[in-house]
């Protein structure tokens, strides 16, 4: 049995999150990237498809082989402090 308890994902409203990652990697906001994926759409498909894929590589490899280390011990929650938050909230409720 493992010590830690992993909470839920957020749910995900994006595709294949490039975007997302791109904007958490060089601290901008995302929605400016895709609004200039939307305007680039307007001239060339096919150019906006190759360039989000080339994006996507770049970032799967990133990830991979520079794993954020900081994300991933962030979404674990030991699990003598998810007991002492359910006692507390069985506390409450008594």
């Amino acid at each position: 049995m493992t010590d830690t308890i992993t909470a839920p994902a957020a749910p995900r409203d994006n595709l294949f999150g490039i975007c997302a990652a791109l904007g958490e990697d060089f601290g901008f906001n995302p929605l400016w990237l895709r609004l200039g994926f939307a305007v680039a759409l307007l001239f060339s498909l096919e150019k906006v498809l190759l360039t989000y894929a080339a994006l996507g590589v770049l970032v799967l490899v990133s990830r991979l082989l520079f794993p954020n280390r900081a994300r991933a011990t962030a979404t674990e929650v030991p699990a003598a402090a998810a007991n002492e938050v359910e006692d507390e909230e069985y506390r409450k409720a008594a």
